[in-house]
C-alpha cells in the first residue's frame, strides 16, 4: 500500500500542540474529542498511513496528564440509539469505551448523562453504572438552548448541572456518537470552574474536515460523504477569514454555533479567547500529509464506497432521497463515477457473462479475481476461494475443498436448518476450508493467505447477506454492493449471495 500520511510525525505534532493549548489556559483544558478513538477506519482509508488507533496512541502519550469523561444523552438512552458500525446501543458503548480506555492504561474519571429530564431509562442506566463503581453526573435540558445565552450562562442554566470532579490538567470529553452533548458539557464545566476561581480553557479536536487543505480537496469531500446522513457541509470559515485574512475550512454546524459560543465565552471570561471556529481546533493532520496524490486517490475511492453504501441503504428503505442526492452531488463535485472503481465493471461484466450474481476482488498487486454463482457456492464464497488460490499460486482447477465435503453442509442447511439456499456463504466455505486444511496441503496454503486480503477492494453485482458482509468486515476487505436484490422479492432472510 502506498503511504500518503506520516503517522509518527502526526503523533508528535499533535501531542505537542495539545500540550501547548493546555499551557495557554493556565494548566487546565477541556478537550472536546470528536470521531472514533480506537477504530477510525475512515481516516485510515482516506489518509493511507494513518493508523486506525492513532487517537488512542495520542492519548497514551498524554496519559499522565489526561483523564477521560464519557458523555451520553438521556434521549439516546431512551431511544435505544444504536451505533451503525458496531450494532450496539449507545449505553452499551459507554461501558465498552470505558473498558477499552482502561485496558489502554488511561484514566476514566466519570460518565455524564446529558439532556436529562427524569427519563426512567437514564435513571436505570445511572444506577447500573454506579453499581459498577463508576461516578455519574447529570446535566439538564436548558430551555432555549443554545440561543438563550443569558439563561444558559447563569445559575439557572449551567449552574443547575452537576459539577464534574476532575483531577488532571487535560480532560478529554468523548461520546459514543454525535449529538451526545460534548460541547455543552465542556462549556458547563468552564462556567463551574470560573465560579470556583479555577482558570480553564476549551478546545476542539476533530480530524475532519482538515482546516488547512482546500475546501474541495477529495479528503474533505470524503468527510462530507461520510456524514451525508447528518447533512454536514464543509465551508470556508468566514470568521477566520475576517479576523486573519486567511482561508480555512470548517463545517456548517461549528460555523453556525460560533456566534453563540463567542457570546458564551464573553459571559464566562469577560472576553472570548477565540476569534473563529478554526481557532478552537487543535487538529494537525493536514501538516502530516506526505503524498497529496495518494491521499486524493484514496479519498476518491472512499467517496465511491460511500455512494454504494448510501444507495444500498436507500434500496433497503434505511435512508432518504435527500441523502442520495447529497452523495450524488459529491460524486459530481469530485468528477468521478462508480466505474472509477475497477472492481465494479469486473463484477458486472462477470455477472452479465454468467447470467447470475458475481463478485470481483482486486488483489494487492492490482490483479482482479472474479467469482461466479454455482450449484455449490455463492459468488462471494467462490470469489474468496479464487482469491486465496491466486495468492497461493494454486491452479484454479485444483479443489482445495472437495465437492464431497461441501455436499453434507448443503444437506444440513436445507434438510435440517430450513434454508432455501443450498449454496455456501463465505463463513461456511471458510470453515470447510479450515477442515480441509487438516489433511490437504493446498487447503492449508490457501488458508494462510487470508491476512493478505486486508485492504483489498471487492464488489458484488447484487446486495449480499449480512453473514457475508460481516466476514468481509472481519477480513478488513473494503466491499461495495450493487444496489439491487438477487431476487424480485424484497423481504428475503438470505438475500444476496
Amino acid at each position: 500500500m502506498k503511504i500518503g500520511f506520516d503517522n509518527e510525525k502526526y503523533l508528535h505534532m499533535q501531542s505537542s500542540h495539545i500540550r501547548e493549548r493546555i499551557d495557554k489556559f493556565g494548566g487546565k483544558l477541556y478537550l472536546e474529542f470528536g470521531g472514533k478513538l480506537f477504530d477510525d477506519y475512515h481516516a485510515s482509508r482516506v489518509l493511507p498511513g494513518f493508523a486506525p488507533d492513532s487517537k488512542l496512541r495520542l492519548l497514551k502519550q498524554l496519559a499522565d496528564q489526561a483523564e477521560i469523561v464519557i458523555v451520553i444523552s438521556a434521549g439516546d438512552i431512551e431511544k435505544n440509539k444504536v451505533r451503525g458500525d458496531l450494532g450496539i446501543t449507545y449505553d452499551s458503548d459507554v461501558i465498552r469505551l470505558r473498558d477499552e480506555f482502561i485496558r489502554a492504561g488511561l484514566y476514566v474519571g466519570s460518565v455524564v448523562i446529558t439532556q436529562y429530564s427524569g427519563q426512567s431509562s437514564a435513571d436505570l442506566f445511572k444506577a447500573r453504572l454506579e453499581r459498577l463503581g463508576i461516578r455519574v453526573y447529570l446535566h439538564y435540558i436548558i430551555p432555549g438552548y443554545p440561543g438563550n445565552v443569558p439563561l444558559i450562562v447563569s445559575d439557572e442554566g449551567y449552574g443547575k448541572n452537576d459539577y464534574i470532579e476532575t483531577s488532571r490538567p487535560l480532560v478529554v470529553i468523548t461520546a459514543p456518537g454525535p449529538g451526545s452533548g460534548k460541547m455543552a458539557t465542556c462549556l458547563s464545566q468552564l462556567y463551574h470552574e470560573h465560579n470556583r476561581g479555577v482558570q480553564a480553557g476549551y478546545a476542539k479536536f476533530e480530524t475532519f474536515p482538515i482546516w488547512n487543505i482546500p475546501l474541495k480537496h477529495p479528503v474533505n469531500l470524503a468527510y462530507e460523504a461520510a456524514t451525508a446522513d447528518l447533512n454536514d457541509v464543509n465551508m470556508i470559515d468566514p470568521f477566520h477569514l475576517e479576523a486573519y485574512g486567511e482561508t480555512t475550512v470548517n463545517y456548517n454546524r461549528d460555523i453556525e454555533i460560533f456566534p453563540v459560543l463567542r457570546t458564551t465565552f464573553e459571559r464566562i471570561y469577560g472576553e472570548s479567547p477565540y476569534k473563529s471556529p478554526t481557532d478552537m481546533g487543535v487538529n494537525m493532520a493536514g501538516n502530516c500529509i506526505c503524498d497529496d496524490e495518494v491521499c486524493r486517490q484514496a479519498s476518491l475511492q472512499e467517496i465511491i464506497r460511500r455512494y454504494y453504501d448510501t444507495m444500498d441503504r436507500f434500496i433497503a428503505g434505511a435512508c432518504s432521497e435527500e441523502e442520495v442526492f447529497k452523495i450524488e452531488m459529491l460524486m459530481n463535485q469530485a468528477g468521478i463515477t462508480a466505474h472509477d472503481r475497477p472492481v465494479v465493471d469486473a463484477a458486472l461484466n462477470r455477472a452479465e457473462q454468467t447470467g447470475a450474481p458475481a463478485a470481483a476482488l482486486e488483489l494487492p498487486d492490482g490483479r482482479i479475481v472474479t467469482g461466479k454463482t454455482s450449484d455449490l457456492l455463492g459468488a462471494s464464497a467462490a470469489l474468496l476461494l479464487n482469491a486465496l488460490k491466486e495468492l497461493a499460486g494454486i491452479d484454479h482447477a485444483c479443489h482445495v475443498i472437495s465437492p464431497e465435503a461441501i455436499e453434507p453442509i448443503q444437506k444440513l442447511k436445507v434438510n435440517y436448518l430450513g434454508s432455501h439456499n443450498p449454496r455456501l456463504h463465505t463463513d461456511e466455505v471458510l470453515i470447510a476450508l479450515s477442515v480441509s486444511a487438516a489433511t490437504d496441503r493446498n487447503a492449508q496454503l490457501a488458508l494462510e493467505q487470508l491476512p493478505k486480503l486486508k485492504g483489498c477492494q471487492l464488489h458484488t453485482s447484487v446486495m449480499v447477506s449480512q453473514v457475508d458482509i460481516n466476514i468481509f468486515k472481519k477480513l478488513f476487505i473494503q466491499a461495495t454492493f450493487e444496489p439491487k436484490y438477487e431476487k424480485k422479492t424484497v423481504f428475503q432472510e438470505e438475500k444476496g449471495i
